[in-house]
């Protein structure tokens, strides 16, 4: 019982009023990302965006072809002779 009268107390010290400077970094962010370099917006995050990018594009592409070939194999009749 003497937990849950202790439950508004441990409420209250987690959102108190004590105050916590943090830097805001959103505005460093948005000069990044609004700066006209030519670059999509996608690509503008730096190296590691383009390896995820190019990662992605890779699959998709590999998958794409993938089922194409198994499309493809699926659409002929199987011969009689090599069931045998």
């Amino acid at each position: 019982m003497r937990h849950l009268l202790s439950l508004p107390r441990l409420a209250s010290r987690a959102f108190g009023t004590a105050v916590r400077q943090m830097k805001n970094k959103v505005p460093d962010c948005q000069k990044v990302f609004l700066e006209d370099n030519g670059l999509p917006v996608h690509l503008k995050g730096g190296t590691t965006d383009v390896l995820m990018y190019r990662l992605t594009m890779a699959i998709t592409v590999a998958g794409t072809g993938f089922s194409l070939y198994w499309l493809l194999f699926a659409s002929f009749p199987k011969s009689k002779a090599s069931s045998l």
